[in-house]
């Protein structure tokens, strides 16, 4: 879910105007996984723009206090989302730690870097979920490591019915500032795409695996 529906066009604005999100129904993108796609989404670039970080960082400060009140730390996922995490971590106050997609291969073998503790209550912060496989992977291991994790809050989402369900079937909340439906309203909206490619892009999302082939 979003947190609201006015943050959420908000950042469908910000995203599509500095470029983070590029929408080409006529001329798709090739993910790394080879799914064709008519969207790329890199959140990355949003940490180059002040006005645009610094709304993020107030609005994710916010959906927190409002959904998951009280974490004793807050973790990103590595790598995308760090940055976000920190710059959160730093709004609330909070400690910080961030977990890797797999242990250190050298030194001590971490998986979890900065300290934290069995017991502790976390919230985690994610730049872009798409399935939600690698950002689920960060949940278990703060897991597995004795916390207790609130839920995963993130700056986008595709809105994959996969990812719905494998939140689901984790049971761990997800709250997004903004998601693919948003963003196509606001793409519309500003005439960055036309009525006629709408359903071209609707259509994507359903099955975004098969698409294209």
């Amino acid at each position: 879910m979003i947190a609201n529906h006015e943050t959420a066009a908000k950042v469908a604005e910000f995203l599509l105007q500095i470029k983070a999100v590029r929408l080409q129904p006529q001329q798709p993108f090739t993910w790394a996984s080879g799914w064709k796609s008519p969207i790329y989404c890199d959140n990355r670039k949003t940490l180059s723009h002040p006005k645009v970080r610094t709304y993020i960082r107030q609005q994710f400060a916010r959906l927190i206090g409002e959904n998951f009140p009280g974490p004793d730390v807050i973790a990103g996922v590595a790598t995308g989302a760090i940055a976000h995490g920190v710059l959160v971590a730093e709004e609330l106050g909070l400690p910080f730690v961030y977990v890797r997609p797999e242990p250190k291969k050298h030194g001590l073998g971490n998986l979890i870097e900065g300290e934290i503790q069995s017991g502790q209550s976390v919230v985690v912060i994610e730049d872009l979920i798409s399935t939600g496989g690698s950002s689920l992977k960060a949940v278990e291991a703060l897991r597995e490591a004795g916390c207790d994790v609130k839920g995963m809050a993130a700056i986008f989402t595709y809105r994959f019915p996969a990812a719905e369900e494998n939140f689901s079937k984790a049971d761990c909340k997800l709250i997004t500032l903004c998601d693919y439906p948003s963003l196509l309203q606001q793409a519309v909206k500003s005439e960055y795409v036309s009525e006629s490619d709408l359903k071209t892009l609707e259509a994507w999302r359903e099955n975004p695996s098969a698409w294209g082939n």
